[in-house]
This record gives structure tokens, C-alpha cells and sequence, in this order.
């Protein structure tokens, strides 16, 4: 079976996040175990400066580096990364799965991004679009789009 990490900084806080997850990860349960790490968030002063910004990147990218499983695919959640339709993510995913990659991990960043270093040990950096989403709410919508694309890949009604 195919396993799935998500890696994220930061804990749920709202219940009805927390609740939406609940519902992905049971929908998943049919394709993928699916398994998610939460990572320390560091906290910053009032207007942090560029170089206090960037120490806490650093600081969150080595706690998320060492969540990372020797072999997987690494998918860094950033937004200069690659727009994909849902059905070009799913044929994503569908072609590496083929390719004898049985373990992935998506990676949610804090609320400053991810440093370069997480950036660069992925192997195909992924966008959701130009807006920001609190990375709370990234979670859901990532295990949506996950769930989605192996909907598609098993021609589901969910996706239409």
C-alpha cells in the first residue's frame, strides 16, 4: 500500500479543521496510509526582520529534514512551485506511484515559508495557486486534493 507523510508546522487549533481532516484521512484509509507529523512551530517577535525570518525557516527546516524517510518522493508545498491541475496532480502522483515510488511526503510550511534547504531535498515542488493560505488550512485542502486525485486515478464519482 502506498504510504503518505504530511509534515507540517504547527498544530491544528480549530476544531472544524481538525474535524475536515478527521473525514480525509478516514476517505484515504481506502488508498494510501496516510500519516501526519507536526513540527514545532517557532514563534517571532513583532515585525521579525529579514535575517530573524529566515533563522526560524532554518530552525523549522531541519525539525521537517529529519521527518523526512529515506527513498520518498518530496513534495515542499511552496508557492513558487508548480500549478497543477487536479487531474495533472493525480496523473502526477498516478506516474510516480508506477515509478516505483511508494512513500511520499508533502510538506506544509510554517507561516514564513519553507527554508531553502526543504525546498531543495524536494523533488517536485508543488503550488495550490498565488493566494496565501494559513497553513492550518493548507492541511485541508491538501488532503482534499490528495483524496481527490486517487478518486480520479480509481474513477470515482467524488471527483466530476
Amino acid at each position: 500500500m502506498i504510504k503518505i507523510n504530511i509534515v507540517a508546522v504547527g498544530k491544528l487549533k480549530e476544531k472544524y479543521l481538525s474535524d475536515a481532516c478527521k473525514e480525509y484521512l478516514k476517505r484515504l484509509g481506502a488508498f494510501a496510509k496516510v500519516e501526519i507529523c507536526e513540527i514545532s512551530e517557532y514563534r517571532a517577535k513583532e515585525n521579525p526582520s529579514p535575517a530573524e525570518i529566515e533563522i526560524i525557516k532554518e530552525k523549522e527546516g531541519e525539525q521537517i529534514l529529519s521527518k523526512i524517510p529515506k527513498g520518498a518522493y518530496v513534495f515542499p508545498m511552496c508557492i513558487e512551485g508548480k500549478e497543477l491541475s487536479s487531474e495533472e496532480f493525480s496523473k502526477k502522483i498516478e506516474k510516480e506511484m508506477l515509478l516505483s515510488n511508494a512513500e511520499f511526503v508533502f510538506i506544509i510550511g510554517g507561516s514564513f515559508g519553507l527554508s531553502e534547504a526543504v525546498k531543495s531535498r524536494g523533488d517536485f515542488r508543488l503550488s495550490f495557486g498565488k493566494i496565501t493560505l494559513p497553513h492550518q488550512l493548507m492541511r485541508v485542502v491538501l488532503l482534499e486534493q490528495i483524496y481527490r486525485a486517487f478518486s480520479i486515478m480509481n474513477n470515482s464519482k467524488y471527483h466530476k
